[in-house]
């Protein structure tokens, strides 16, 4: 736990780092300055506000016991066995399965699942799903992977910002516009996003795993979450969108898995652990359990639960607005 930790820290301070050179690139020691300021300010609206953010972006809709009770109440028990606070619980309206948890800590967090989700996985399978999310909340990397993202945002905005001023013939603000000014600024406009990508995407692949193992023991059964691993990838492998993530990528990787692209190798280019290496853990910890029900494999799995949706009647074209079946 201390090593995990330690490679956090110097993950953020990498990304941060990153931040800073782009900002002395921009600006000289005035621009390096005013990136510190950014970043500072950044970690600090990112700590306080950091679920407002995320579930902003997503488009989601808050919900209750009286709105939502099956949701809900599914929510609360998994909470209970997590010995966690009860957090918010939101509902975002996306055709394709998926969740995400965000929240500086256990006191204040939520949890976000999509309208495809409710609607296309069995009850069982939603459980895994969420005791997962809960295992970050657990864990902390709520807020760690919202200030990476953040950041991470902020790289890529003055990657653009440089191209463009690049295309108008803007220079260094060192004011030396020569040879090696241009080949630093052209290095950052590439490389600068780049690194910054393959920092997030470390940090979400150390922390996905832990977050399997754990959402696994919250649930009861490992085989549900695996089970849950393969729809949501079968899915997102037949181009199903999440609009929301769409529109802000940077958040990727805080969602269970990765919404923008389908499947990939378990790699530095990845955001998210390979699907098939996910189920294998899995499958191994529900070995050690005795989780009965047969083994969930890479390329046709037999489920220990059973395949029906647990809230069908969440038809994929409609607006979502009670619990589980009142749409319009």
């Amino acid at each position: 736990m201390v090593l995990n930790y330690a490679k956090t820290a110097i993950l953020l301070a990498t990304l941060t780092a990153i931040l800073l050179f782009m900002g002395s690139l921009v600006g000289g020691q005035t621009g390096l300055l005013i990136a510190f300021g950014l970043a500072l300010v950044m970690n600090g609206v990112s700590f306080w506000k950091s679920d407002q953010l995320v579930l902003g972006m997503a488009g989601a809709e808050e919900v209750d016991r009286a709105s939502a009770p099956d949701y809900y109440t599914l929510v609360e028990e998994l909470a209970q066995r997590a010995q966690l606070p009860m957090p918010r619980v939101y509902i975002m309206h996306s055709e394709q399965p998926n969740a995400f948890a965000t929240g500086r800590n256990p006191s204040r967090s939520a949890v976000c699942a999509s309208t495809g989700l409710l609607s296309g996985l069995s009850r069982e399978e939603i459980s895994g799903v969420m005791a997962h999310e809960l295992a970050h909340i657990k864990n902390r990397d709520t807020l760690t992977m919202t200030i990476a993202a953040t950041i991470g945002g902020a790289v890529s905005m003055l990657a653009q910002w440089m191209q463009f001023g690049a295309l108008f013939g803007g220079g260094n603000r060192n004011g030396r516009g020569g040879g090696v000014g241009w080949i630093g600024s052209l290095a950052a406009i590439l490389l600068a996003p780049l690194a910054a990508m393959l920092v997030q995407m470390a940090l979400s692949r150390s922390r996905e795993y832990e977050a399997d193992r754990m959402g696994g023991l919250i649930c009861g059964n490992p085989l549900w979450l695996a089970s849950a691993l393969q729809r949501i990838h079968a899915a997102v492998s037949r181009g199903v969108p999440n609009e929301a993530a769409e529109r802000a990528p940077a958040t990727a990787s805080l969602y269970i898995m990765n919404p923008l692209t389908a499947g990939g190798i378990d790699n530095l280019f990845s955001t998210h652990p390979n699907t098939e290496n996910r189920v294998a853990a899995l499958n191994e910890l529900a070995a050690e359990l005795g989780a009965t029900g047969g083994r969930i494999t890479p390329t046709g799995f037999e489920t220990a639960v059973g395949a029906r949706p647990a809230f069908p009647e969440l038809g994929r074209t409609r607006r979502w607005r009670g619990p589980w079946g009142s749409a319009r």
